[in-house]
């Protein structure tokens, strides 16, 4: 994660939230010290059920007040958050419960709530869910082995997706194969293109 992101997104006046992994150990400890040691802003809590899971989180917002002062960042975090993750997946076969649990740390360009940071969060993974997840599964992009212009494909794929997912009448499975026996003609019509 450059710090030129943060620079790009202050300069173009936008809230950037992103989260510090494993890989920049150095600031991943110090944001652990933090959390570990002072006293948060603001939390809040939320419990989602579905699908089998049973999920409860905890956002925590942190004022870093200078505890990243002898870094590069210093500049850049107005804020620190934590998220916590209990989740319970119930196996379908079995019946057993299987219990996760974990932590994971965000950084902020601007101050903001725990509310507001655990809306935002979890946006995040509906993009990551229904996006990502489709496209690669739905769509077949990780076992597409297209080795010429294969960023031509890609953008086909999208380009059907977003119609997909603009004109959903069922689940996306079921829309792609109804797409698919329908032929161009009703893709033409989806996009409301005059035909000759």
């Amino acid at each position: 994660m450059p710090k030129k992101h943060f620079e790009v997104a202050a300069a173009a006046d936008i809230t950037l939230i992103v989260q510090v992994k494993d890989n920049q150990p150095t600031l991943h400890q110090q944001i652990q010290d933090i959390c570990a040691t002072t006293v948060p802003l603001t939390s809040a809590d939320s419990h989602d059920t579905g699908r089998n899971r049973d999920e409860r989180r905890r956002v925590t917002v942190f004022d870093p007040a200078g505890r990243l002062a002898d870094t590069d960042w210093q500049d850049h975090v107005a804020a620190i958050i934590q998220v916590e993750r209990t989740v319970f997946t119930r196996n379908s076969k079995t019946g057993l419960l299987h219990h996760s649990a974990e932590i994971a740390f965000y950084i902020s360009n601007a101050p903001l709530t725990a509310t507001r940071a655990a809306e935002t969060i979890r946006a995040h993974w509906k993009v990551e869910t229904t996006s990502h997840y489709s496209r690669d599964v739905t769509m077949g992009e990780d076992t597409s082995r297209i080795r010429t212009n294969p960023g031509i494909i890609a953008r086909l794929r999208s380009f059907a997706f977003n119609i997909l997912m603009a004109n959903r009448v069922g689940t996306l499975p079921q829309d792609r194969y109804r797409a698919a026996l329908a032929g161009l003609d009703n893709l033409l019509n989806l996009l409301a293109v005059p035909q000759n």
